[in-house]
């Protein structure tokens, strides 16, 4: 089984391609919101480097949010129509979770946080558990005071991972048990994407591609705007 992962709930854009063997090659790149433009090449890009053919491809994987607006849409959009081209099954996971993956091997509460723009996050809380993590709250939007609350109230020591609690760190600091993930692990990993798809594909929990919905907790920024210009 082969798996084409694609990401684009950031500023970063990222697709992998991966299966039993793990993740065959991956790309991430950061362009200035250059979603639409930069995917589909990445996705070539990754193929070739993989060495296969996209017939092979035998399930796409998509980041669903929450995120940027735009980027998602982009994202889901083009792993959609991929997998209506190719005939094949999808599966969906959430931006958060992606971002919870590679720290899994922690003791600690783990906070994952995603920056909203509008001085927001998105954001979810994590626990290990044998063989990977257990999301303990659905994901929410909230300014990084509510967030740092809702931690305080859980107790306890954590790690904050992501780009929110990076740009919002002395709010989240507040909290003098949490300890923050650098930069590396800051935006959703594609390769992440791959490995958490391919582990729910052995269990057969895939979708057809129409039942793909993207979760943004938000109305777009642009439709905002627009409400906002209307009120007297």
């Amino acid at each position: 089984m082969l798996i084409l992962g694609i990401e684009t709930s950031t500023e970063q854009v990222g697709c992998a391609i991966g299966g039993h063997e793990g993740v065959l090659a991956s790309a991430h790149t950061v362009r200035g919101r250059q979603h639409a433009e930069s995917l589909a090449p990445q996705i070539d890009f990754v193929r070739r480097q993989a060495r296969i053919e996209m017939s092979e491809i035998s399930l796409v994987a998509v980041d669903i949010g929450p995120g940027l607006y735009t980027g998602l849409r982009v994202g889901v959009a083009t792993a959609v129509a991929t997998a209506f081209a190719l005939g094949v099954p999808m599966i969906a996971v959430s931006s958060l979770d992606l971002v919870a993956f590679p720290v899994r091997f922690t003791p600690k509460l783990i906070m994952a946080t995603l920056d909203a723009r509008r001085s927001e996050v998105f954001y979810a809380l994590y626990r290990q558990v044998p063989g990977g993590i257990q999301r303990l709250s659905e994901p929410k939007v909230a300014t990084p005071e509510e967030a740092s609350s809702h931690l305080l109230a859980r107790g306890g020591d954590c790690l904050l991972v992501g780009d929110g609690a990076l740009r919002y760190r002395r709010v989240f600091e507040e909290n003098h048990r949490s300890d923050f993930v650098e930069q590396g692990f800051a935006h959703p990993s594609a390769g992440s994407l791959v490995q958490l798809a391919h582990a729910q594909a052995l269990r057969e929990e895939w979708i057809n591609p129409w039942e793909v919905e993207p979760l943004y907790l938000r109305r777009p920024d642009a439709e905002i705007n627009w409400h906002s210009r209307e009120r007297p």
